[in-house]
């Protein structure tokens, strides 16, 4: 029953998360601001909601292993399993990507969030760096991305690739959506909590691992699915982008706002391994980010992939 409720609470997150997107892009559309602006804001911190929301209620409830095992869990989830998968299916001619400074800035914020963690545990004061991190990060890719309309009048573009966006969507039904949204999501987060809470102590193991585990791989799937379209589609700018991006929010934005709820302890797994698991997936991206000659085959995911199950094992096992 609890892997059941566990179930539900994750497929609400998702749905909930899902329709505040859509009622917020359109909202922010409707009173004129702009989808460009709205891409690298709203529909970002919209899709990190699920892991905010579990990071505040795991706090909450007192279990604060598996606010953050969910984040350098899903950290690395995002790269091992939601980049080798679709890779696996389909490969990603990465070439043709400019990735590079969004990866630099990419792994600038885990060296930082590492440091963060050595020096915890984590308070406000911690977040608050993150925070102000993520906001010079966005302050420069808003820059750049304005620069980048001005010059290519690239704004029809993005708001065609902005999923559900309907400029004529009537205040009642966004009005839906954000109250689904901002209803769904807390539930969501509170079933998946406690239901984790459960199955962990039913089978010895810790909170942070289930966060690590469990959790960190149901809160990627929906990267996980855009990611497969992407390589399906062969784009591989917006599978990187992707996963690029959910980092940096994951890293900056969720412990950062997570942290003003509650002092987040530092357990000395994340010291002496996952913390080091994750920036190393995450150094493995640089050939197929710098280079121009190499690209992610199938080999390359099905590295990927295995790498992520020896992972899990450790993580199960040790």
């Amino acid at each position: 029953m609890e892997f059941l409720a566990a179930g539900l609470g994750l497929v609400i997150l998702l749905l909930a998360g899902d329709v505040l997107v859509r009622g917020a892009v359109n909202l922010s559309l409707r009173v004129g601001i702009p989808a460009l602006i709205v891409s690298l804001t709203i529909v970002a911190f919209g899709t990190s909601a699920p892991e905010l929301l579990i990071s505040i209620s795991a706090l909450r409830d007192g279990v604060p292993g598996l606010a953050l095992g969910n984040v350098v869990g899903s950290n690395t989830a995002n790269i091992l399993l939601v980049l080798g998968l679709p890779a696996l299916i389909a490969g990603f001619d990465t070439s043709e990507c400019d990735t590079k400074k969004s990866y630099g800035l990419m792994i600038v914020a885990s060296v930082l969030f590492i440091v963060i963690c050595f020096s915890g545990p984590i308070t406000w004061v911690h977040g608050s760096v993150l925070l102000a991190a993520l906001v010079l990060t966005l302050a420069d890719q808003g820059r750049e991305a304005l620069a980048h309309r001005r010059d290519n009048g690239d704004l029809q573009r993005i708001e065609v690739d902005l999923e559900g966006v309907d400029s004529s969507m009537p205040w009642w039904k966004i009005s839906v959506f954000l109250l689904l949204g901002l209803v769904g999501l807390p539930l969501g987060a509170d079933i998946l909590v406690d239901a984790s809470t459960t199955i962990a102590r039913s089978f010895g193991v810790s909170e942070t691992v289930i966060g690590l585990t469990l959790v960190a791989i149901g809160t990627s799937l929906p990267e996980l699915a855009t990611t497969v379209m992407a390589a399906l589609r062969r784009q591989a700018d917006v599978a990187l982008g992707n996963v690029i991006g959910s980092n940096m929010f994951n890293l900056l934005g969720i412990i950062g706002v997570a942290s003003f709820f509650g002092t987040i302890p530092v357990e000395a797994q994340f010291l002496t391994f996952d913390l080091w698991v994750m920036l190393a997936a995450s150094i493995m991206l640089a050939p197929f980010v710098l280079s121009k000659r190499l690209n992610m085959t199938r080999p390359w995911g099905f590295a990927l992939i295995v790498a992520y199950a020896a992972y899990l094992w450790l993580v199960v096992h040790t």
